[in-house]
């Protein structure tokens, strides 16, 4: 076997899409492969792993995606909404247990104005100064954007999910465009926010030109982190019938990104947890260097259900933290408490 090819990407950053093809369609190059993205890493940061404590706040959300559980016209889901001050008790419990950035993730839930968000994280704000906040609520305009970033977040996570137009078509209701998706990309990027995207891997209809093609924007957008994980199926949606995504391309393409943008936050995520026991562990042995334990309180955390047999959602917020430091530190890492951003090239 030639590994010249991931030689080539460690070094030059990138690939052809031929070289691309033949490094994502195969098992052949993933020992070597995994082994270049860990060192790649541990040039850059040495054997730190970041905690992002996620409050997931609201499962409402007026979108009908067709992968997700959550979807508005999912009328099993059992729907909950946190208030300011459950979210702020999040906050609090998460400060003390070491957390610096916070991560409110919500679906579009129009409940939620601009004007309660700017509240929610002014409050936020002013309680914990020498904290990250990052947002993850959507497709917003661009004066909203502004508005949340006005108010004190500073990093916004939205995931283009395919960068294909003709496969989000396939993803998505005709009321959502991969245009509108990218648009609201590069309106962060201007604001002056910390940009977070990434895509499903194993998604129904998707080819390897489509994850190529995911490169290629991740390319152009430059993003802060990227954030990647299988899809994993739900009964209560149209796509109940489909398989999940492949753990063994879920690393592989976090390896391959790893190597692409070095500098990025790769999280190593709690879906590729729930495909394998020992996923998440996996993930920051391939190239992933970010780790997100849930602060929700414990009551709400079944019913914010992207996909089916989610982990991690009986235990209390100190177990979760716990739980995931002895799994960091099993695989060889430590996690920090540092804020932690994106490490720019000098």
């Amino acid at each position: 076997m030639n590994f010249e090819i991931i030689k080539k990407l460690a070094e030059s950053r990138n690939l052809s899409d031929n070289e691309l093809k033949a490094l994502i369609s195969t098992d052949a190059f993933d020992k070597k492969l995994f082994n270049e993205a860990d060192k790649k890493r541990r040039e850059i940061y040495g054997d730190e792993v970041y905690i992002r404590g996620l409050i997931e706040f609201t499962n409402y959300c007026k979108n009908n995606c067709f992968y997700c559980g959550i979807r508005c016209s999912n009328k099993n889901a059992e729907r909950y909404r946190l208030n300011k001050e459950q979210i702020l008790e999040c906050c609090e419990e998460g400060y003390r247990l070491g957390f610096r950035t916070f991560v409110l993730q919500g679906g579009e839930d129009p409940f939620y104005s601009d004007s309660v968000i700017c509240e929610i994280i002014s409050k936020i704000r002013s309680r914990f100064p020498d904290c990250a906040i990052t947002l993850s609520i959507g497709e917003k305009p661009k004066e909203s954007y502004k508005a949340f970033f006005d108010a004190g977040a500073n990093r916004y996570l939205l995931r283009h999910e395919t960068a294909s137009a003709e496969h989000y078509k396939r993803l998505h209701p005709d009321s959502m465009s991969i245009e509108n998706r990218k648009q609201c990309l590069f309106n962060l990027k201007e604001i002056g926010y910390q940009v977070g995207s990434g895509f499903m891997v194993g998604s129904p209809y998707q080819t390897v030109d489509n994850l190529i093609a995911d490169l290629r924007f991740l390319q152009e957008l430059e993003p802060d982190m990227i954030g990647i994980g299988p899809f994993i199926t739900h009964g209560d949606t149209p796509f109940s019938s489909f398989k999940n995504g492949s753990v063994e391309l879920t690393l592989r393409m976090i390896s391959i990104l790893r190597l692409m943008f070095p500098y990025a936050l790769i999280p190593s995520t709690t879906a590729l947890g729930t495909i394998h026991p020992e996923g998440r562990e996996l993930g920051l042995k391939a190239g992933a260097n970010v780790v997100m334990p849930n602060l929700s309180p414990v009551g709400v955390r079944k019913l914010y259900s992207l996909y089916e047999n989610k982990i991690c959602t009986g235990e209390e917020a100190a177990q979760c933290r716990g739980c995931l430091e002895r799994r960091v530190a099993s695989a060889g890492y430590r996690i920090v408490t540092a804020v932690g951003s994106a490490k720019k090239e000098i």
